[in-house]
């Protein structure tokens, strides 16, 4: 069981209903998710709001969200699900990164790393062959860190 994972994924859900993506956690999110494990999500639209609302209802995980730059710079969705897991008491840590390329590619890529360098374990949910969430499993797999890919 890791001691620490990230949670990595694409931003475009809207592919799926929110059960379809709240089984998919529940089955491959949910044996890691235990109370003991540290639990990195990068604060954004799309999986990481989605993950962190499942998260914050459904385990005992910390819960911990990196931003690239501040809270206020993120969408008003994933602003929105961060209010929701600490009114329920569920947030262990706000980590704004302030990079100071913000918003970049190489700012969201940098919280990326700094999520990974942390975990020992990385849960992926890709939406395509490229993108950010490929970005960081290979990050992950350059550092030997074990990885569970689960397309959406």
């Amino acid at each position: 069981m890791p001691g620490a994972m990230t949670i990595t994924g694409s931003r475009a859900t809207d592919h799926r209903r929110s059960d379809e993506y709240w089984a998919i956690f529940n089955t491959y999110l949910g044996p890691f998710a235990r109370a003991g494990v540290a639990i990195y999500l990068g604060g954004a639209s799309g999986i990481d709001s989605l993950a962190l609302l499942w998260l914050s209802s459904e385990t005992q995980a910390s819960l911990i969200v990196a931003t690239p730059g501040t809270l206020a710079d993120q969408p008003a969705d994933a602003r929105r699900a961060v209010a929701l897991a600490r009114e329920r008491d569920r947030l262990s840590e706000l980590v704004e990164l302030r990079h100071p390329r913000h918003p970049s590619t190489e700012s969201y890529h940098a919280r990326n790393r700094w999520m990974v360098d942390r975990s020992d374990f990385v849960l992926g949910f890709p939406k395509g062959p490229s993108g950010g969430t490929w970005y960081t499993l290979n990050y992950a797999a350059e550092r030997n860190k074990p990885r569970l890919i689960h397309p959406i």
